[in-house]
This record gives C-alpha cells, structure tokens and sequence, in this order.
C-alpha cells in the first residue's frame, strides 16, 4: 500500500522531470500540490529555415524562461529533479546535458538547493520496485496527491507524474532535506 511520506512543510518544492520535449514539473507547498505542468517544445528548424543548433538553442531559453517564471510566481525555495539519463545517439545525449545543465544553472545562478535522483531511486521508493510502466506511476502519484489536476494528455500526465514521483522519493530518500528542514525556521 502506498502512502504518504514525511512532510516537507515550510518549503515551496520544484519537482522536475526534465526533457528538451515534454518537461514535467509541479510545485508543492506542505505536500500538496499548488501547480504542475508541461513545458511543450519541439524542433522548427525547418520549417523557420534556421540552423538547428540556433533552434535548439530557442527551445532551451524557452524552458528557462518557464522555469524561472515558476520558481518566481511560487518563490520555490528547493528543487529537485530527475538526473537525465540513457541516449539512443548522440543528438539524444546532448539533449540529455543540456536539459541537466539548464537546471542546474538556474538552481546556481538562483542561489536554490537542488538534488538529483535517479528514475530508478524515484521508481524504488514509489513502487517498491526498480522498474515500472508510466500508467502504474500515473497511477500511484493520482493515489497519493488526488489534488493534481490531469489534462488527460498522455505526454503532459506522465510527466506530471514523473515529477512528483521525485519529490515523493525526496520525502523518503534526501539527506540534502534533512539538513535544510534543520536551518528552516518553524
């Protein structure tokens, strides 16, 4: 049976599931959900006739442009993601960098605590289990925060879900929390 973890109270979480296509993200504030998301971009290269390194380069301020948006309207104070992962080529595994280093360079320059889990860390403390199709994390994450509101698109739910299912496994797994919840005046 899945259930609640302990509670981040007194923080505004960033929770991430980072991709150059379908970024999931979702903000929590004493563990419930206040807004999610999925920031959408897609190649245009040829249809803008620009150089392709110039179109993934718009994709990417893009992103930021959402991130930081985010994290000022909600005044998030921690983050945490998913580290990216695996590539089919190597047009993949730049995309995999660029996304870890979008993060990571907003959660610097922003002066936020970040930490990184692996999927299958996020997977383990959801599921009990290494492994897991999207539908069963779909549907453990709607289990456990019934707030989110889901749009019923299949790219946007699961990447919603991912994203909190790294903060779910925060609540269970981070040594990075302990330390800040101790300097968090209560």
């Amino acid at each position: 049976m899945i259930q609640r973890v302990r509670t981040i109270k007194h923080l505004t979480v960033l929770t991430n599931d980072p991709s150059m296509t379908a970024w999931g993200w979702a903000v929590l504030k004493d563990n419930k959900v206040i807004d999610c998301g999925c920031i959408k971009t897609e190649p245009d290269h040829k249809k803008k006739r620009i150089r392709k390194s110039d179109d993934t380069l718009r994709r990417v301020s893009e992103i930021n442009k959402e991130l930081l948006r985010i994290i000022e309207k909600y005044e998030v104070y921690y983050i945490v993601s998913e580290a990216p992962h695996g590539s089919q080529n190597a047009q993949a595994a730049v995309m995999v960098g660029m996304v870890a280093g979008i993060l990571q360079t907003m959660a610097d320059l922003l002066n936020k605590p970040i930490e990184w889990f692996s999927e299958m860390e996020s997977k383990k403390a959801l599921l009990g289990k290494k492994s897991a199709s999207k539908t069963e994390t779909v549907k453990a994450i709607k289990n456990i925060f019934p707030e989110i509101h889901y749009k019923n698109v299949k790219y946007h739910d699961e990447a919603v879900a991912d994203a909190v299912s790294v903060y779910y496994c925060a609540c269970k797994l981070s040594t990075l929390l302990k330390v800040i919840l101790d300097d968090v005046p209560h």
